[in-house]
């Protein structure tokens, strides 16, 4: 089995769903992305029937607390499995490498030392640069810098066993000097922030982000088949699905997915 499992698909500031957040599912083994900005990773894991003895490996895109945080979680929950012999094998983190030093101290100041001890050992980090491959699970997943001005982040890119490539963008508008990861992508995970009709009221610009009319042209653009939205508002959670997928038929025809928490995709029936 193969397939995307979106955990949270919220901004930072939504209390209507979790932050953005997803796994990819390769057979019984899973590589999460981000965890969000708190405790409330460890519910998404339970509901998606997810077991953290089956994470082995973890990337982190960046430093913003709606990412980071439930990393600290992640890191706590392992370390008691680990301690209890209920997790074999050894958790590996991704992220730039300044990043490993803020993790590291965040978990050094809010953990007990019993699991932080195990920090460089059966939970290792690994630091990326810019353009890196790294094996993981099935996979070769080459980590690039997206050029963000608000905070360093990195996106990722990677082929799917059934040959598709998928392509990440972070949480920022794909940056043209980057379009050359995502050339001949299958997928594209990007974010956006907000309908283009209500880009005055919730200021996706000032924010650093896209709106989904944006998102839908740079896709276009791209010639992506398939294009997957998330990192929104939530004020109109219950047709946010149905209103964002009719702003953006306007600007992208491919296939247009709007998940909700918890919805998967799977890779193989597209």
């Amino acid at each position: 089995m193969e397939r995307l499992i979106m955990l949270g698909t919220g901004n930072a500031l939504v209390t209507r769903c979790y932050n953005t957040c997803f796994a990819i599912q390769d057979d019984d083994e899973y590589f999460l992305v981000d965890a969000g900005g708190g405790n409330g990773i460890m519910r998404q894991l339970q509901d998606a029937g997810i077991p953290m003895e089956q994470i082995h490996h973890i990337f982190l895109t960046h430093e913003h607390t709606d990412h980071l945080l439930g990393m600290i979680w992640m890191i706590r929950m392992i370390a008691t499995k680990i301690r209890k012999e209920q997790y074999e094998g050894n958790l590996r983190i991704y992220c730039h490498s300044a990043l490993v030093e803020t993790v590291r101290t965040i978990a050094n100041l809010t953990l007990p030392k019993k699991f932080t001890r195990l920090l460089d050992h059966r939970i290792q980090f690994v630091p990326l640069h810019n353009g890196d491959t790294k094996h993981i699970l099935d996979y070769d997943v080459t980590f690039f810098d997206i050029l963000s001005t608000k905070a360093k982040q990195y996106g990722f890119t990677m082929r799917l066993r059934n040959g598709q490539k998928l392509t990440c963008a972070g949480d920022e508008p794909l940056n043209e000097q980057c379009f050359g990861y995502a050339e001949s992508s299958d997928w594209l995970m990007h974010e956006a922030f907000c309908l283009y009709s209500q880009r005055n009221q919730y200021d996706p610009y000032e924010k650093h982000h896209s709106t989904v009319r944006e998102a839908c042209e740079l896709a276009s653009c791209l010639n992506v088949p398939n294009l997957i939205l998330y990192h929104t508002e939530d004020d109109n959670i219950e047709r946010r699905k149905a209103l964002y997928t009719a702003e953006g038929r306007l600007y992208y025809k491919g296939n247009l997915y709007v998940p909700d928490d918890l919805e998967c995709i799977e890779f193989d029936e597209v």
